[in-house]
């Protein structure tokens, strides 16, 4: 089906991640997930890897939900962060040898994270964070929550707040392609190339730069987006001829399947 009328049809929730990156259910569980609350289309989307997709497509086989093959690439632009959706990709040689190489350093920079919470004074280990990590690659929220197991914080959220946000004590940079860069292996991948939650850039004047890079799409709907927000997102995919996707950001229990804001 055309992607666009995928989003006209609705019932669709499209940035879903797994424990291929940084989720807390499989990619067989969140499939599950999404058929429970009766959602149509859905993609898994996880960072810089696409390691949960053929999981999900075969559980999508046996009910009626159909699995966009996506993913979410880190960039950096002029020191922020941009996260970029890409969908309907398809495996390549590039992208899975650009994608080997940022798995090879998010290990790495997991056991410096590691270490730097061992040096105020948190005693965790690796063993402590690959509990969480169900021997995927390890993310920020696995190690997060080994934080919290040993009572060092109260919850997830306080852990990011103090400790692991960017610009935090145990915060160290992943590997990070250019915007130019990520969009260029979605499409070289066949994929289509979309601007996440743009609001956590947190510098319109920024999105409106990035977009005039060969995006096709922009994520309107994101459940920390306001109702004001969405509209204002709306406007510039107008003004840039973008089409408007949505997803609920979903990685664990606090955030809710196919819930993310406001009507379309």
């Amino acid at each position: 089906m055309e992607f666009k009328k995928i989003l006209e049809k609705g019932c669709f929730d499209l940035h879903l991640h797994t424990t291929a990156s940084d989720g807390s259910y499989s990619s067989s569980e969140v499939v599950k997930m999404a058929a429970q609350k009766g959602l149509v289309t859905i993609a898994i989307t996880d960072h810089d890897t696409i390691d949960g997709i053929q999981e999900a497509l075969q559980t999508a086989r046996t009910l009626n939900v159909t699995v966009i093959q996506g993913i979410e690439l880190s960039t950096n632009y002029k020191g922020k962060n941009i996260d970029i959706l890409g969908y309907h990709i398809h495996e390549s040689k590039e992208l899975l040898g650009v994608l080997q190489k940022m798995k090879e350093h998010r290990h790495n920079r997991a056991q410096l994270i590691v270490n730097k919470f061992c040096k105020l004074g948190m005693r965790i280990t690796s063993n402590d964070v690959q509990k969480y990590s169900n021997g995927e690659v390890i993310g920020r929220p696995h190690i997060a929550k080994a934080v919290v197991a040993k009572g060092y914080a109260k919850n997830i959220q306080e852990v990011f707040d103090l400790y692991l946000g960017d610009g935090k004590p145990c915060a160290v940079d992943k590997m990070v392609l250019s915007p130019n860069e990520g969009i260029n292996l979605i499409h070289n991948a066949g994929g289509i190339a979309v601007l996440a939650h743009p609001l956590l850039i947190q510098d319109d004047a920024l999105v409106k730069e990035l977009l005039r890079l060969p995006f096709d799409g922009i994520e309107v709907w994101h459940r920390k987006h306001r109702k004001e927000d969405g509209i204002r997102y709306k406007n510039l995919a107008k003004k840039y001829n973008l089409l408007m996707t949505g997803g609920s950001d979903f990685h664990n229990e606090e955030h809710t399947i196919g819930e993310f804001g406001f009507e379309l």
